[in-house]
């Protein structure tokens, strides 16, 4: 199994109208995208200045299925949203 978790920090300027957009898109994609065995997302409450703004762990049987996520329409769709808002986003990937 493949663990794979996002941490995005967003632009000042980031609207709440767009990081609800980006949980909307989020929240739609367990339903949509077969490959996707556990998704977690949320936004961080400690606020801390080592802090990210949202995270995100998705888990997926294998790098295959992981790769079938990463171009599926649907998670590109709700990528883009997160390219316009971010000002930093960070992955790591491993097996678990």
């Amino acid at each position: 199994m493949i663990k794979h978790i996002i941490m995005i920090k967003f632009k000042p300027d980031t609207s709440e109208a767009q990081l609800a957009a980006i949980e909307t898109g989020l929240a739609g994609l367990p339903a949509a995208i077969d490959e996707i065995i556990s998704f977690e997302f949320g936004r961080d409450v400690v606020r801390a200045d080592r802090s990210f703004d949202f995270a995100l762990v998705a888990v997926f049987a294998d790098l295959a299925a992981l790769e079938r996520y990463q171009v599926h329409p649907q998670h590109q769709q709700v990528a883009a949203l997160v390219r316009q808002a971010a000002a930093q986003v960070v992955a790591v990937d491993f097996h678990c």
